[in-house]
C-alpha cells in the first residue's frame, strides 16, 4: 500500500509540476477557444441582423418606388448603400434610383449611382446592367466614345446581345454606319429568336440597307 502511495504522489507531484509549466499556456489557449467561439456566434447573429434590416429597407425602397418620388427614392436607396454596401440589396437600390433619377431627367445622379454599382457590387449580373444602363445615358449625352468604352469591356455571355445591340447604336449615331451594320448583326447572332427584342434588333438591321 505504501509503494501504492508513493506512485500516487509522485504522479500528481509530476502532474503539479507540469501543471505549474504549462498550465498558463493551457489556460490562455482554452480562454482563446471559447471567445473564439463566443466571437463566431456574435458575429453570426450580427451578420443575421444586418442582412434582415437590409431586407426591410429594400422593401420599404419597393413601396417608395411606387410613389414616383425620385427623392424619397433616392433617399431610400442611399440608406441601403450607405449602411449595407456589401449586402445584395445595395447595388439593386442603387439600379432603382438610378431608373427614378433618368425618369426625372437627373442624368448626372443617375451616372454617379450608376457608377456605385459599378465600384461595389459583386453579382457580375448586377455589373453588367448597370454598364448597360450607363452606356446608354452617355449615348443620349453624345458621348460615343465613353459608351463604347463600356460597351467594349468584359460581360456576361448573356449581356452580349444587348451590349452589341446598344453598341451598334452609338456606331450609328456616330456615323460609323457599317460598323453599326456588323454590330447588329453580332446582337442578332446572340438573341434568342424567341426574344421579343429579336426583331426589334432585325428591324434596325433592315432599316440600313444592304452593305455597300
Amino acid at each position: 500500500m505504501a509503494t501504492y502511495n508513493r506512485e500516487e504522489e509522485e504522479k500528481i507531484e509530476g502532474m503539479k509540476a507540469w501543471w505549474d509549466k504549462y498550465g498558463t499556456i493551457i489556460t490562455i489557449v482554452l480562454a482563446t477557444m471559447v471567445a473564439t467561439i463566443g466571437a463566431t456566434q456574435v458575429w453570426k447573429y450580427y451578420q443575421q441582423q444586418q442582412a434582415q434590416q437590409a431586407a426591410d429597407l429594400y422593401a420599404l425602397l419597393k413601396q417608395v418606388q411606387s410613389t414616383n418620388d425620385v427623392e424619397k427614392i433616392s433617399d431610400a436607396a442611399h440608406l441601403l448603400t450607405e449602411g449595407y454596401p456589401s449586402s445584395g440589396y445595395a447595388p439593386r437600390a442603387a439600379l432603382i434610383a438610378a431608373k427614378a433619377s433618368v425618369d426625372a431627367g437627373d442624368t448626372q445622379r443617375a451616372k454617379q449611382q450608376l457608377d456605385w454599382v459599378l465600384n461595389h457590387a459583386k453579382e457580375p449580373e448586377i455589373r453588367d446592367l448597370a454598364r448597360l444602363r450607363l452606356a446608354s445615358i452617355l449615348l443620349d449625352e453624345k458621348n460615343y466614345n465613353a459608351a463604347l468604352r463600356h460597351l467594349s469591356a468584359e460581360h456576361l455571355d448573356s449581356f452580349s446581345g444587348l451590349y452589341a445591340d446598344l453598341k451598334g447604336d452609338v456606331l450609328l449615331a456616330s456615323g460609323k454606319t457599317e460598323e453599326a451594320r456588323l454590330s447588329y448583326q453580332a446582337a442578332i447572332d446572340k438573341l434568342n429568336k424567341n426574344n421579343s427584342y429579336f426583331n426589334i434588333v432585325q428591324m434596325k438591321l433592315d432599316a440600313l440597307g444592304k452593305p455597300e
